[in-house]
């Protein structure tokens, strides 16, 4: 996703660093299971508070726990029980960005993310079958007999 047109990397950085919340809600998706991918036709969603994840990337991971907090400003969530110890050992969440995760369950108790859901579902469906009726479109069917034959005319033609 292209912020600015600029393709300098000090404008790319600048953009990301101070886009607006809209924008900065879509750089907190992360991938279904593939359980959930098969279940609900859709690829990946948004992270939101009370979502299971797993880590997939790191020192914590394969670690499964609910998302308590999701920080727009640094484009991290905290995940339950992924802790470190301050100096004064009290303990803390590790941040981890959205992209090193994959969602295991939803947290559907928002009407409004079941509509999202459904919506992206019904578009992706769509998309998948006009990409089929496309290729039908470019893929005639041509037997290998009559292919040799149009060849061997146009060796004719020319010669």
């Amino acid at each position: 996703m292209a912020l600015t047109k600029s393709s300098q990397p000090r404008k790319q950085r600048k953009a990301f660093f101070n886009a607006p919340l809209h924008i900065r809600q879509k750089f907190m998706t992360a991938p279904l299971s593939p359980e959930l991918r098969e279940k609900l036709g859709i690829k990946r969603l948004p992270v939101h508070k009370g979502d299971v994840v797993r880590i997939m990337r790191g020192d914590w991971k394969g670690h499964e726990g609910k998302v308590i907090r999701v920080d727009l400003k640094r484009i991290r969530i905290y995940v339950e029980g992924v802790t470190i110890k301050r100096a004064d050992g009290t303990p803390r969440y590790y941040p981890i960005h959205p992209s090193k995760v994959m969602i295991v369950k939803l947290d559907l108790s928002d009407k409004r993310r079941q509509e999202i859901i459904e919506r992206k579902r019904k578009a992706r469906e769509q998309l998948l079958a006009k990409r089929e009726m496309e290729e039908k479109v470019e893929k005639p069917e041509t037997t290998t007999q009559e292919s040799t034959a149009q060849s061997e005319s146009k060796e004719q033609e020319q010669g």
